[in-house]
């Protein structure tokens, strides 16, 4: 069964390339990745979308999501409130509309 992951970011400002940059090659480093998008959503704030074969696999490429986001931790800003720097959501598609 599909499922997806949706992380939430907040890029400090003149990094949006290197934080752009660490995320073009994940199709071929992530095996079980379909499709993924970076989606900005204004000041700095971006959100990655990424599809996946099957939540199992998503859960068996945590390791290499946590290496990346060590690739670029450095660009980003701490969101508050106790999250950190990521806001990270996983689930397994209960509907598809289209």
């Amino acid at each position: 069964m599909t499922a997806f992951n949706v992380v939430r970011f907040k890029v400090k400002s003149g990094m949006e390339a290197p934080f752009l940059d660490a995320h073009r090659n994940l199709a071929a480093e992530w095996a079980g990745l379909s499709h993924a998008n970076i989606i900005e959503l204004g000041e700095g704030r971006y959100c990655l979308v990424a599809e996946w074969e099957s939540l199992e696999v998503l859960a068996a490429a945590r390791p290499l999501m946590i290496a990346t986001l060590n690739s670029f931790r450095a660009t980003l800003e701490d969101l508050g409130g106790g999250l950190g720097v990521t806001d990270a959501v996983s689930g397994k598609v209960v509907l598809a509309i289209k």
